[in-house]
């Protein structure tokens, strides 16, 4: 006859488990995606629209940094002209101390006192 060792060791729990309605479960699955999806959506399309501010700010930056650069180049080029007026002054300067210089010792020689 039948008797308990007979039995598959899972029939019983296979009998336990509720049964899964498929289309349930589809259904809720769909459900929970239409709730969640339009926010997805909605988060996808700013964080691509940030993403292309985002490049266009660091492009915009780029530009800036290198104007800043072209100027900072032309400072240096000013400060250069204004040291050679500079140093040409004094040259300009010291030049004429000498040729007053060679005057005065000219003007010496003619007046018969030796240097």
């Amino acid at each position: 006859g039948v008797g308990p060792s007979d039995a598959s060791p899972d029939e019983g729990v296979v009998e336990d488990l509720p049964l899964i309605d498929e289309k349930a479960v589809e259904q809720l699955a769909e459900g929970l995606i239409s709730h969640y999806l339009p926010d997805l959506q909605r988060s996808k399309s700013a964080l691509q629209e940030l993403t292309q501010n985002q490049v266009v700010l660091l492009e915009t930056l780029e530009q800036e940094i290198s104007k800043f650069k072209e100027c900072n180049s032309i400072v240096d080029i000013n400060a250069l002209f204004s040291e050679a007026k500079h140093y040409h002054s004094k040259l300009v300067n010291i030049r004429n101390e000498i040729m007053m210089l060679h005057e005065k010792t000219s003007k010496l020689k003619v007046s018969g006192i030796n240097i």
